[in-house]
């Protein structure tokens, strides 16, 4: 069955798309799916998601530390008080993505965020998450969607906030990414043990 898990070198049963790379098998098995909390935390997946636009996301993945770098480990706080020095500087870090929207909007959307109440982002966002007994288990890529109607609806709620460059599709990276979401597909090592917790 095309797109179902894929036994990796150490024979262990994963989501085929993680196998490419060292670099995606540990963020497959360590991150991906597993539940993340905390408004910095969030900021930062959220931001790293939309550079991702457009992009592999191994692009991003392996440019992480870059990012951190560039944008002060995503302290909310710390990026909402950057200053148009510090713009110009992202745009000539080699080791960030140097797209200036991508950047302005990751500004605009920390300067947005500092005025929230602590865990307000991380209270919005998780409201979205879907009642996860109701969700088909994937069995294969094919059964894993692009878009859901909570992703619409999350992405429709952050604009009406004016955080930026979060489509319905980002938002279901970012559902997927921090766990709101399980779609390791239904025989990867990583569904079972993320179930088993």
């Amino acid at each position: 069955m095309s797109g179902a898990a894929v036994a990796g070198s150490d024979g262990v049963l994963r989501c085929p798309w993680a196998l490419s790379t060292e670099d995606y098998v540990a963020y497959h098995d360590e991150e991906w799916g597993r539940p993340v909390h905390g408004d910095d935390a969030l900021y930062e997946r959220l931001s790293l998601e939309a550079f991702q636009s457009g992009l592999s996301w191994i692009t991003i993945l392996r440019r992480r530390e870059g990012f951190r770098a560039a944008f002060a480990d995503f302290r909310i706080a710390k990026v909402a008080a950057f200053t148009d020095a510090d713009q110009e500087r992202l745009l000539a870090d080699p080791g960030i993505i140097r797209n200036r929207a991508k950047i302005d909007a990751t500004l605009a959307n920390a300067r947005v965020l500092a005025d929230w109440a602590p865990g307000e982002l991380d209270e919005l966002i998780w409201s979205y998450a879907p009642d996860s007994a109701s969700r088909p288990v994937p069995r294969t890529l094919a059964d894993v969607p692009a878009v859901t109607a909570e992703s619409t609806a999350l992405s429709k709620a952050l604009k009406k906030r004016g955080i930026r460059f979060v489509g319905p599709t980002t938002a279901y990276a970012l559902m997927q990414a921090c766990g709101l979401v399980d779609d390791h597909l239904e025989a990867c090592a990583a569904r079972k043990s993320l179930s088993g917790r």
